[in-house]
């Protein structure tokens, strides 16, 4: 299980400690020192698509210039990864999920 994200966003550190309290193993890619992965990225938008992965509503969006909002989506999440909702979770049976929901997480695929 690979989880993405930013280490002090609060729905990172919820997940982060769910899934430790669960027992369950990851390993976490931190956007802002590793930067954006353009294949986990690319496999994540073709499974979810970017309206799930782009946060609209975030301040990091609020804050770019027209010009920027209308870059590509991969462009942009390249050059904000803060864009991108949080945490992506690339689950041991390949499917993708964005945001933490417990009870979600907690059923069986």
């Amino acid at each position: 299980m690979k989880v993405y994200g930013i280490p002090n966003c609060d729905t990172v550190r919820k997940a982060r400690a769910w899934l430790d309290a669960q027992g369950l193993a990851y390993t976490f890619h931190d956007y802002k020192k590793q930067g954006v992965p353009a294949e986990a990225l690319d496999a994540a938008a073709a499974a979810l698509g970017w309206d799930a992965l782009v946060n609209r509503r975030g301040t990091t969006w609020r804050k770019l210039d027209a010009a920027t909002q209308a870059m590509a989506p991969a462009a942009l999440a390249q050059a904000h990864p803060s864009v991108i909702r949080r945490p992506l979770v690339q689950w041991p049976d390949g499917r993708w999920t964005v945001g933490f929901d417990a009870q979600a997480w907690a059923r069986p695929a």
